[in-house]
């Protein structure tokens, strides 16, 4: 069968180093992504977990994972990733893959790819919002980077 995967890509006028640091770093997280709260170890081997939508009930959701290889400025792939939402199955594990290739002056080019979507329904629900998902984050992003 073949293998599901989400990619998206896009130009943004800042450094690489700052383009992935974007990834990792609590405010520019909250600042394009609404991420509410994080924990992130950037170094092969560290957590990365993301969430957000928090209130006195609990989280609105989680995405969590192993960091399998981090270079500043390059890459960061996250192994082990799973998907937590109150109201869904626990979807996992996934692959998530943030490329970075530019100069430190001109545009830095951003790519991104999720995969490992299994069968079913919850997975095609989450599969089908990941694709909205992504290319709508990452404008997002490229406007917080640019506007700094």
């Amino acid at each position: 069968t073949e293998v599901k995967k989400v990619e998206a890509s896009i130009d943004i006028e800042a450094p690489p180093a700052k383009t992935i640091g974007a990834f990792i770093h609590p405010a520019p997280l909250r600042g394009w992504w609404g991420v509410e709260r994080s924990l992130i170890e950037p170094a092969d081997g560290g957590v990365y977990t993301l969430a957000w939508k928090i209130s006195d009930k609990g989280f609105g959701y989680i995405s969590s994972g192993v960091i399998e290889h981090y270079e500043p400025g390059k890459e960061l792939r996250i192994g082990h990733l799973v998907y937590l939402n109150p109201l869904r199955d626990i979807l996992g594990p996934m692959k998530l893959t943030i490329r970075a290739a530019g100069k430190k002056t001109g545009p830095t080019k951003l790519y991104v790819c999720q995969e490992g979507y299994q069968e079913g329904e919850e997975w095609e629900w989450y599969y089908q919002s990941v694709v909205r998902g992504w290319p709508h984050a990452l404008k997002s992003l490229k406007d917080y980077l640019e506007r700094r």
